[in-house]
């Protein structure tokens, strides 16, 4: 989804009239907001992955509501709302997969939690901070459940790195990269939103009813998360400032798109690390290496695999090593259970739904909750702002409570 409003209507001719679905008692109840193509994958997901029974469906383009019903066995017994706040008035949903793409992402979440539903949202969290301080602030009043759904936290070299860290093998690490610099294509940037269908530049002119999405506006240095959120699991650490640097608007390679080529910024961790973020989707590249990462310690290195081709590598100073040795770290773990395989992004996908669901069942917490989704979506918010002042660097404020701020209670200069 990508345009900013919905309609104001509802649509509730798919299910039975009382309301009340199949399934296992002890199912969770989930509504799935956003049916593109994300949203189609996580109905997906949810039907394969045990524990969860998909209740209601909401998009303000109704034929992504026909086209998704269509993946569902129990179709009769889902609701469809193009009215998202008569969605979230559905008593029979305890949960809202929120898989938009839209500016006000965060807002809807915020909704969400306030509506007395627990949240597994999509990436990025928000786009604005005062969307930030109000999805941490709805999870602090309703103690509802806030997940950013971020897979690379859970892939075999985080765990693996977050392990070498924690033992000391690197020593301090001082310096670490992430970058995301890949190509959507421009299918993404035009949408027709009677449709849902998305249209490349070189078929604007037969369709001409295709209207520019988010994206074209969206910074995409807003787009750290899947490169951040490893890292700041690897580390322990949270981001305490960033400055940053981009190419101007529109883009070089596809001028009639109005995001930059590249944005870059440069992040100080609370524990002195130096990080650098790199994002950037217009320019042509290998499809399946656009993600990279490395960690620079005072008695080692680890850093991710630059092609399909190579593996990752580490070298430590006390082992007699004179070049990075290759490691055959993937996406994919070593432990992981049958059920993950061919979830998605190396498998990771199916861990961001499991324990989304144990955390409600009462098991372990989620990861990335509200707080941690907040720090990382400040960072890209505020190193947009930055590079909008000059590159001023910009201290990133903790969402977490403490001495100058009580649970539950907005901070200073911020009315919610």
């Amino acid at each position: 989804m990508s345009k900013t409003t919905s309609k104001k209507t509802s649509k509730k001719t798919s299910g039975k009239a009382s309301g009340k679905t199949s399934g296992n008692a002890s199912d969770i109840k989930i509504g799935v907001a956003g049916l593109g193509h994300r949203g189609r994958w996580w109905v997906q997901l949810l039907q394969r992955i045990p524990g969860y029974r998909i209740t209601a469906l909401y998009d303000f383009i109704e034929p992504l509501l026909e086209q998704t019903l269509a993946l569902i066995p129990y179709r009769d017994e889902v609701r469809t709302f193009t009215d998202y706040d008569e969605f979230l008035k559905f008593k029979e949903m305890e949960a809202v997969a929120l898989t938009v793409r839209r500016k006000d992402q965060g807002a809807l979440a915020a909704k969400a939690l306030e509506a007395g539903k627990h949240v597994n949202a999509e990436v990025p969290a928000a786009h604005t901070i005062e969307d930030c301080w109000r999805i941490v602030l709805a999870a602090e009043r309703t103690g509802k459940v806030y997940q950013l759904a971020e897979q690379v936290r859970y892939a075999g070299f985080t765990m693996a790195w977050q392990d070498l860290v924690a033992r000391g093998e690197l020593g301090k690490v001082t310096y670490c990269e992430g970058q995301y610099i890949g190509y959507y294509g421009t299918r993404q940037f035009f949408q027709d939103f009677g449709t849902g269908t998305f249209h490349t530049i070189e078929e604007l002119k037969d369709h001409p009813q295709a209207k520019p999405t988010w994206l074209h506006e969206m910074p995409p240095i807003h787009y750290v998360v899947h490169d951040l959120s490893p890292l700041m699991k690897i580390l322990d650490d949270r981001p305490a400032r960033v400055v940053a640097m981009g190419t101007r608007r529109p883009s070089y390679t596809h001028p009639e798109i109005g995001q930059p080529d590249i944005q870059v910024a440069l992040v100080q961790m609370g524990k002195d690390t130096v990080v650098r973020l790199a994002t950037g989707f217009m320019q042509p590249g290998p499809h399946d290496d656009h993600h990279w990462w490395q960690c620079i310690g005072t008695k080692g290195r680890v850093q991710w695999r630059r092609a399909k081709s190579e593996r990752p590598a580490m070298w430590q100073a006390d082992r007699q090593m004179h070049e990075l040795a290759a490691v055959d770290w993937r996406l994919e773990r070593a432990d992981a259970p049958d059920a993950s395989r061919s979830t998605g992004h190396g498998d990771t996908d199916y861990y961001v739904q499991a324990s989304f669901r144990d955390a409600l069942r009462g098991g372990p917490p989620v990861e990335l909750d509200a707080y941690g989704a907040a720090q990382i979506a400040a960072t890209g918010i505020l190193a947009a702002d930055s590079l909008d002042q000059g590159s001023r660097p910009i201290d990133i404020p903790d969402f977490r409570p403490g001495p100058g701020r009580a649970k539950g209670k907005a901070p200073a200069g911020i009315s919610l």
